[in-house]
């Protein structure tokens, strides 16, 4: 982990980082005052971010790669909720505004690099800049919609259903998430999406 103003690879990183859906708009002042709270973080495959039910909260802005927002059970079942590619984000912001524990973990799909920084700072930073705060909670309450018609997509949509939607929703995805990844996702078994995929669903 390295601060992003002390990164070998700061200026490149600058760049893909000005192309995230929240930060895209910032003005110099504003990137000069959030790169001094960057943390640059390179995570390998499987990695926790965050874990499921825990207080202490951070803000995410994927550079490259990969991540997932999942849930468990107490037997260890797995549900995938989301996945955030590059110029995306993850958060548990709303957790944190209702001071709860975190309602999931965030993980590494693939090698994955991110900035991060506490969400209580991330916080502060918005409530001193207003339009950033009323563009970021847009992106929140977008993540939470979707992630809501996901889940209904789950329980009214058949096999092909679900992977046709996900097909028409995040085709740019498909060959970058690992199959097992894939069939958690749709809710589906490996060896159905496999005989889905060999009929042209996907």
């Amino acid at each position: 982990m390295t601060l992003l103003v002390h990164h070998p690879e700061r200026n490149v990183i600058r760049l893909q980082l000005r192309q995230n859906v929240v930060l895209a708009d910032l003005s110099e002042e504003q990137w000069r005052e959030l790169e001094d709270l960057l943390d640059i973080v390179d995570c390998g495959k499987g990695d926790f971010l965050l874990h499921q039910g825990v207080h202490e909260m951070e803000q995410y802005f994927v550079i490259d790669g990969l991540l997932k927002r999942m849930v468990s059970n107490a037997d260890a079942k797995v549900m995938i909720l989301r996945f955030a590619a590059e110029r995306e984000i993850e958060t548990s912001y709303a957790a944190w505004r209702l001071n709860t524990p975190t309602p999931y973990a965030i993980a590494c799909v693939t090698k994955a690099r991110v900035a991060k920084l506490p969400l209580p700072w991330w916080v502060d930073f918005l409530e001193r800049h207003p339009r950033l705060k009323a563009a970021f909670e847009y992106q929140v309450m977008k993540l939470m919609s979707d992630v809501l018609a996901h889940t209904i997509t789950l329980h009214l949509l058949d096999a092909p259903g679900r992977v046709h939607r996900f097909m028409r929703k995040h085709a740019d995805l498909a060959e970058r998430i690992p199959k097992r990844e894939l069939a958690t996702y749709l809710n589906l078994s490996a060896e159905t999406l496999s005989r889905l995929k060999q009929r042209g669903k996907i």
